[in-house]
């Protein structure tokens, strides 16, 4: 990224992060995150260099407001250098299948995705015309999580139901985590020594929110997540896969509505609801070694659900080259990983508990026993990734 400064902006509903990336630096120049915005409780954090944290209060502010405060201490940081920003976008449709410089038409784009991302794109919207206005002499690109997995095929992308409704409603598969996912994969290739356009790995991208991939020669030909985040795997609070048919049976047997359901199924339900306990990994690996029954059961559904679907995916590779773990507990549960990878010795998966528990934190590496298939662990970097792909979209344009 030579000097170049990118600011890196992800709104949501009432809150947004934030972080300005220089590729010649390890960690962001400063970063931070504005919550709980529009309440009396409101505020500012950020850190320098990933150390020094701050925090100032900002009550009753909006994004606007939010944004006011927070670039004047990007232009401190870099020195009044910012050549671009760069904003996440959770659903670009199938219209976006890569970054895209924002204009009107961008705009518009975006907004006609609204129903798909309900809670998601308003949000973006409201952060980048903020910006636009506070920064208009600035370049801004958005950044697609949906826009990776446009690369699938219509085999791996359209549902079994009447073609009218992806026709004249868009209802097909279209996958979340896509920055991460391609990330980790560009990473593996790296570190490996093979060719990004000659490798196929697996991914799992495992946090609050969990989706696998299956990447091909840099591309994405399947993934776990679909019309929403809440299709696949086992999650924080969002049950994954269930019987399509559980919302008309909740509804004939409890006579719940269907927000009612929705609510139970993305914000009570995966380890929460199974474990009665907690969303979070790390409190469910204590309960665990303390005898608690149902945070095992948790854990061990998670493992086998994201196992599965691992092995349903391998379908979509001509080889596999590797298995990526990422994400906050893909990156730091060393139990998770060697569950799952037990469930997959057809796939000739085998971990090494020794370099598997060396892997916590941050660190980079593999985890496989010498004759298995690769395994690795590598943090993601959705903010780099973002910054890469705004920096890589001006290029372009200048050199055009």
């Amino acid at each position: 990224m030579s000097a170049r400064n990118i600011l890196v902006i992800n709104c949501g509903s009432s809150s947004i992060k934030f972080a300005l990336i220089n590729r010649s630096h390890s960690t962001p120049l400063i970063s931070g995150l504005a919550e709980r915005l529009n309440s009396a409780e409101a505020a500012l954090i950020w850190w320098h260099g990933g150390s020094i944290r701050k925090q100032q209060e900002l009550p009753g502010a909006d994004h606007r407001a939010a944004l006011e405060q927070l670039l004047p201490l990007v232009d401190e940081a870099c020195g009044g250098e910012l050549h671009g920003i760069g904003h996440r976008v959770v659903h670009g449709g199938e219209h976006f299948t890569q970054a895209v410089r924002i204009d009107d038409s961008t705009l518009e784009a975006i907004r006609a995705t609204v129903p798909l991302a309900p809670l998601h794109n308003p949000a973006h919207l409201v952060g980048i015309e903020a910006s636009m206005q506070l920064y208009p002499g600035l370049p801004h690109v958005a950044v697609f999580d949906t826009a990776f997995h446009q690369s699938m095929p219509e085999h791996a992308f359209r549902y079994a139901i009447p073609e009218d409704l992806y026709r004249e409603h868009s209802v097909r598969r279209y996958g979340f985590h896509g920055t991460s996912h391609r990330y980790v994969s560009l990473r593996a290739a790296e570190v490996t020594g093979l060719a990004v356009g000659d490798s196929s790995w697996l991914s799992a991208h495992l946090g609050n929110g969990c989706s696998t991939c299956a990447i091909v020669d840099g591309q994405s030909l399947d993934t776990s997540m679909g019309l929403t985040p809440l299709e696949g795997l086992v999650m924080g609070t969002r049950s994954g896969d269930v019987d399509p048919n559980l919302h008309g049976h909740l509804s004939r047997s409890l006579g719940w509505s269907l927000d009612e359901i929705d609510r139970v199924l993305n914000n009570r339900s995966g380890l929460l609801g199974l474990s009665g306990l907690s969303n979070d990994m790390r409190t469910l690996e204590q309960a665990r070694n303390q005898g608690h029954r149902a945070a095992t059961l948790a854990i061990e559904v998670f493992s086998y659900r994201l196992a599965k679907s691992l092995a349903a995916l391998s379908c979509a590779l001509p080889r596999l080259d590797g298995l990526i773990f990422t994400g906050g507990i893909g990156e730091n549960s060393a139990l998770v990983r060697a569950k799952t990878v037990g469930y997959l010795s057809l796939l000739g998966l085998a971990i090494d508990k020794t370099a598997n528990a060396r892997c916590v934190g941050g660190v980079t590496g593999g985890i496989n026993l010498p004759d298995s298939t690769r395994i690795l662990v590598i943090p993601t970097n959705e903010e780099k990734q973002i910054a890469l792909d705004t920096l890589n979209l001006l290029q372009q344009r200048k050199g055009a």
